[in-house]
């Protein structure tokens, strides 16, 4: 007897497969990426790479947590394999566990290009306020910025950071007209959604006769921008103030060689009364740079891993965020090119152009006239 498949049975079934599979290694990875907040919140991964390798009770000791929670902790990352295990047939309490140093520059060193640690800050945020999400789908409403938590705050600012200590220079190097202006003597830039600072920084690292002026509508945000400008030893040389940048234009000074809007114009509530107000400021030569996010000219489904990474924000952070504001445009994360050039365009720009920067997330946009 001949049994007849069903192609389209067949097909459906590899479907269903293939999303149950899916599924459940994210529920190991979003697992996984929690116990690596765990581990960053209480500083054991620091415990291991100062203290070399320890026992689950060396652990506890180090950290002071509990010993029977650092062992879990301590097998949990061993059998993730995040940790390496120095005999794993020793008994519980004698077995060593060491935090190798390929994976230290990943979770601690929030400079080295690397660094990925930030990512698990995410989860934290998510936790805070997941529990709302549902209620404010069924009302419209927002959820201010702030109640994202300050892991918000850290996952946004260390997993840019790298980026702008390490790549922020030769973006513009690529752009010789826009970095002579940022060379010249007694220029001046103005950074719109400076979050903690790291864009502000590098700005004046980058380019040393630089005064940079970051702006930030995230009072907690500015508060440590300004401590870790002066960690940084540029302090006298960037400034930074609590304004809303739709509000720009009672607070600002004017005369700026360029401005700069890293990952946040998708963010705003208001983004054309906020590039009407950049704009307002500008030296009569100068340039507004928008980073914002890399995704696809159209909307496309299914997407690729970039798409999925600004969609998997979007529906819990960036668009609740910008709607906890009236009015708001609701833009949520997967800003286009298209909506880019009409809010130039509205703002009173005469030209924008795409500029020849690589990176792997963000497309950079010039606007000018």
């Amino acid at each position: 007897m001949t049994t007849t498949i069903d192609p389209a049975a067949a097909d459906e079934a590899g479907r269903r497969d293939a999303l149950a599979d899916r599924l459940l290694k994210s529920m190991i990875g979003s697992a996984e990426l929690a116990s690596v907040w765990l581990g960053l919140r209480l500083h054991l991964y620091e415990a291991l790479r100062k203290g070399g390798p320890a026992t689950m009770a060396e652990l506890s000791a180090r950290a002071g947590i509990d010993a029977r929670y650092a062992r879990e902790w301590l097998e949990q990352q061993a059998v993730a394999g995040l940790l390496d295990v120095e005999d794993v047939a020793a008994d519980a309490g004698t077995r060593r566990y060491r935090l190798p140093e390929a994976h230290a520059d990943v979770l601690l060193d929030a400079d080295n290009p690397a660094h990925a640690g930030a990512t698990a800050y995410w989860i934290g945020s998510l936790a805070e306020v997941l529990h709302r999400v549902p209620g404010i789908y069924r009302s419209g409403e927002g959820l201010p910025y702030p109640e994202y938590g300050a892991d918000c705050r850290l996952a946004i600012a260390n997993f840019n950071r790298p980026m702008f200590v390490n790549d922020l220079a030769g973006w513009f190097a690529a752009v010789p007209e826009l970095e002579a202006r940022l060379e010249a003597e007694g220029a001046r830039a103005l950074d719109v959604g400076c979050g903690i600072g790291w864009s502000s920084i590098s700005l004046a690292k980058a380019f040393p006769s630089l005064r940079v002026d970051g702006i930030d509508s995230d009072e907690a945000s500015i508060t440590e921008a300004q401590r870790l400008a002066a960690e940084a030893g540029v302090a006298d040389r960037v400034r930074f103030r609590v304004v809303d940048a739709a509000e720009l234009g009672a607070a600002g000074e004017g005369g700026y060689a360029a401005a700069f809007i890293f990952e946040a114009l998708h963010d705003m509530a208001r983004p054309v009364e906020a590039l009407e107000a950049v704009r307002a400021l500008l030296a009569a030569d100068g340039v507004v740079i928008v980073a914002d996010e890399k995704v696809a000219e159209t909307f496309t489904a299914p997407g690729d891993e970039v798409e999925r990474l600004n969609f998997a924000f979007s529906w819990w952070h960036c668009l609740p965020a910008s709607r906890a504001e009236t009015p708001s445009v609701a833009s949520g994360t997967a800003l286009r090119p298209a909506t880019v050039r009409e809010w130039s365009e509205a703002a009173g720009f005469a030209s924008l152009r795409v500029l020849p920067v690589d990176h792997l997330f963000w497309r950079f946009y010039q606007l000018a006239g």
